[in-house]
């Protein structure tokens, strides 16, 4: 039994799976055990977690699996992994050589059920793109009943996170769907009752061109999908008094999140039903123009602290000034 399992799901990453591999198998922990999955790879990614596999033994176990997309590999995984505690990488990304060692001492120091890291986007050269930091204003422990604004405030990313191997007792990653972190990951908070955190950016995030994420289609909806199981799940928890809470996080991920998805929606036709539909959601929960101007989110204003082209965009929608909105996308 491994202190610390990372999953680590592949699908046709030949390009940059050797640089995510070699940020695991370096890492200064020595406790932990990397669980590498190709989910159905045509590329040379199997031949390439071969080589690890031969050459760190004792650190790396591969399986392979017919495709089933990511939340299958993770699942496929979580089945499988014998730590206490779990982390996952995306297979094109890469950490810092510290960053499992930093986050389970914060875990082990506070008996804590979730430690987070910041994280950073980066090209494909390796410059650093934006910096996300998850949560600047809380101190490096909290427990959530004290500090609940952070379900509201949290990015719900699953790879700048150890969770202990107990919050998945009954829970895996929702298939088939996109957003399976949003879905999941604040299902997971609500079970848990300490959360510690390191200010440090431990987590390499790779912007892709040919990444799914800049693949925008119907399967945005995905993402209000993912918010009404939160909402469920959120009811039966023990922060179902929590009504303001969960507002703002119907605003943030539900509202906020899923315009900036549909900014990048370049047909006609889906535009307007990812339109339609979220005009739905805001309605089927009261969530008024006011609401959105006026929510916050670490304790300031989050429409006024977005970059300015942001602000616009995102007043413009706001306002009902659809036509005009997509006119400026498309002549930018």
């Amino acid at each position: 039994m491994a202190k610390v399992s990372v999953i680590v799901p592949v699908y046709n990453v030949e390009c940059f799976l050797a640089k995510c591999l070699d940020s695991l198998v370096n890492q200064t922990l020595d406790d932990m055990e990397i669980i590498v999955v190709n989910d159905g790879s045509t590329d040379r990614s199997a031949a390439i977690m071969r080589d690890f596999a031969e050459r760190f033994p004792e650190k790396v176990k591969t399986f392979s699996k017919p495709n089933g997309g990511l939340s299958d590999a993770r699942n496929f995984g979580l089945d499988r992994c014998t730590g206490q505690f779990i982390g996952f990488v995306d297979s094109d990304d890469y950490v810092t050589g510290t960053m499992f060692e930093d986050m389970l001492n914060l875990a082990e120091k506070h008996d804590a059920e979730m430690v987070i890291c910041n994280l950073q986007k980066v090209n494909e050269d390796g410059s650093i793109s934006r910096k996300l930091t998850q949560i600047p204003h809380l101190p490096e422990v909290f427990l959530l009943k004290d500090y609940f604004s952070v379900f509201s405030d949290l990015g719900y990313f699953a790879c700048n996170k150890l969770f202990s191997k107990e919050l998945f007792r009954e829970a895996r990653f929702k298939k088939e769907v996109h957003f399976e972190d949003i879905q999941l990951i604040p299902q997971l908070l609500l079970k848990c009752k300490t959360i510690a955190q390191t200010q440090a950016y431990h987590y390499h995030y790779l912007e892709r061109t040919d990444s799914i994420s800049k693949t925008h289609t119907e399967k945005g909806l995905d993402m209000l999908h993912a918010v009404r199981d939160v909402e469920k799940s959120f009811q039966g928890s023990a922060f179902s008094d929590r009504a303001g809470a969960l507002k703002n996080f119907q605003i943030l991920q539900g509202v906020y999140s899923f315009l900036a998805y549909m900014a990048f929606v370049k047909d006609e036709d889906i535009f307007r039903k990812l339109s339609a539909e979220l005009s739905k959601f805001m309605k089927e929960r009261g969530i008024s123009r006011t609401d959105i101007l006026q929510y916050e989110r670490f304790d300031r204003n989050y429409l006024l602290s977005l970059p300015l082209k942001k602000k616009i965009y995102y007043l413009l929608y706001i306002w009902g000034f659809e036509s005009l909105l997509r006119s400026l996308i498309k002549n930018t």
